[in-house]
């Protein structure tokens, strides 16, 4: 069964930058969150709630952050970005 995926503000705005071969590549991530979401490694400290899956696009590692509402089955997907500042950026 499937899970419902819901976009923040801030992930919206950073999608919205990438290139459409960047974002097919995300597109294909989402849909295998949708399916699994315990797939993606859990943070600590700070950043404790948020899990993140990592992958290639362009050559470049990129990451996706989200959260989980496990009560209503929703994926909240909250960034994506390269692996370059995309932790400070987030605590933001």
């Amino acid at each position: 069964m499937t899970w419902s995926v819901q976009q923040t503000r801030r992930f919206a705005r950073q999608y919205k930058k990438l290139h459409d071969n960047t974002a097919a590549d995300v597109d294909a991530a989402v849909d295998e969150l949708a399916q699994n979401p315990e797939i993606g490694e859990r943070k600590k400290g700070d950043l404790a709630a948020l899990r993140v899956v990592k992958f290639r696009s362009v050559g470049q590692l990129y990451l996706l952050g989200y959260t989980l509402d496990e009560g209503v089955r929703l994926v909240y997907l909250e960034a994506v970005g390269p692996h370059e500042n995309f932790y400070r950026d987030l605590k933001r």
